[in-house]
């Protein structure tokens, strides 16, 4: 008997956590078919998108508020199109904004609703939990200090680690992935990671150009690693490095392979968000820096609990790395950061002590836990057409 799945990811991170997702699940239910907004990773373990995830990514409040009128029309066809023929189960994967509603709509209706990955309310917008609980059935947790949030608020949640935990090796090979990529294995090398979204690139772009300039003229042998995700931020990079006149630095372009630029490198400046914890993982010392919209600033930080952002930062409790956020993320500043890291040996050690601590916190076989937890929603429910799942 098919079992019916609807899913939506918006982000990178949601398409990858959700392939994964789909591959466990069909080890166990073959002929489970799969629909709803996803990346290219979805569509590949056989997802049939209506519309692609990248439709959903934003960027801050301010890109929010100018695309609501196209993101609601969206979410209303879609909602539509899932009530009228309903799902065994809908999963948003992220993207709370978007899904939230959905959920909530689909859960009315006695569809199951899980959500994978909690939102934030840990860091801001505690609010949001008295509407997660009207839209989500479960909640499948990525970080080991949600589920008590949750249990709390009388939420089911499943506390599932995160994927790249599994991933990635606990001890990435520095010196292999130098001969692989060509670099010496004396030479400083960093890696510049300036995001993944268009959006973050504007902002962050020519900031990291004029840093790794800085940090040429106090290492003349650095060199630097620029991982970018797709051909128009790629592309964005190089209008940046022509706009700074960084014609004559030794940054080289890589077309995605950001974990072979974060495992070749002595340290990273990355752009706050799942890299940030790929980095961790990879046991690299980073710089954090981000930048918004200021209005998106203003509304984050008067809504936000934590002193930090950054995912290292979060997980550790402390300020394990540094962060630069808005007019602190200048290139002066993360350049004296990068600087000061990349000479400290002790302070390196101790770092990749925590990321390993982090590590094997986070590893817990993510796919096979949350395919068992969705499959457990599946069970407690009956089927639109009356039927059990078996």
């Amino acid at each position: 008997m098919t079992v019916r799945i609807a899913m939506v990811a918006g982000e990178t991170s949601g398409d990858l956590l959700a392939s994964h997702l789909i591959s466990a699940i069909k080890a166990r239910l073959p002929d489970a078919v799969f629909y709803g907004i996803g990346g290219p990773r979805m569509i590949g373990q056989g997802l049939d998108a209506w519309w692609p995830a990248e439709t959903l990514a934003v960027m801050g409040f301010s890109d929010a508020l100018k695309r609501y009128r196209e993101l609601s029309g969206i979410r209303s066809a879609l909602k539509k199109r899932l009530l009228a023929e309903p799902p065994d189960v809908f999963i948003g994967i992220d993207a709370p904004d978007f899904n939230l509603d959905l959920e909530a709509a689909l859960k009315a209706r006695g569809i199951p609703t899980v959500h994978y990955v909690s939102p934030s309310i840990w860091a801001w917008r505690g609010g949001r939990i008295k509407k997660i609980r009207r839209a989500v059935s479960h909640i499948l947790a990525l970080f080991p200090f949600e589920p008590a949030i949750y249990e709390k608020a009388g939420v089911p949640v499943t506390y599932v680690g995160h994927p790249l935990a599994d991933q990635l090796p606990m001890s990435p090979d520095r010196n292999g992935m130098r001969e692989r990529l060509g670099l010496s294995p004396t030479v400083p090398v960093f890696a510049l990671l300036p995001g993944s979204r268009q959006g973050e690139l504007r902002f962050l772009a020519d900031t990291f150009i004029e840093t790794a300039r800085l940090v040429k003229e106090a290492l003349p042998e650095a060199r630097f690693l620029v991982p970018l995700a797709t051909r128009e931020t790629r592309l964005m990079f190089e209008e940046a490095i022509y706009r700074c006149n960084a014609h004559d630095l030794p940054i080289r372009l890589l077309f995605g392979h950001a974990q072979d630029a974060i495992t070749a490198a002595d340290g990273v400046l990355v752009a706050s968000g799942t890299a940030t914890l790929e980095t961790a993982l990879l046991k690299r010392p980073m710089v954090i820096a981000y930048k918004l919209a200021p209005f998106s600033h203003f509304l984050m930080k008067r809504m936000g609990y934590l002193p930090y952002v950054g995912l290292p930062n979060i997980l550790a409790g402390r300020f394990v790395v540094p962060e630069f956020i808005q007019s602190d993320a200048n290139p002066e500043k993360l350049a004296a950061a990068l600087l000061t890291q990349y000479g400290d040996k002790e302070g390196r050690a101790a770092i990749v002590t925590e990321f390993e601590r982090i590590h094997h916190e986070l590893r817990q076989n993510t796919a096979e836990r949350a395919a068992s937890a969705v499959l457990a929603c599946l069970h407690s429910q009956p089927r639109s057409d009356g039927l059990a799942v078996a």
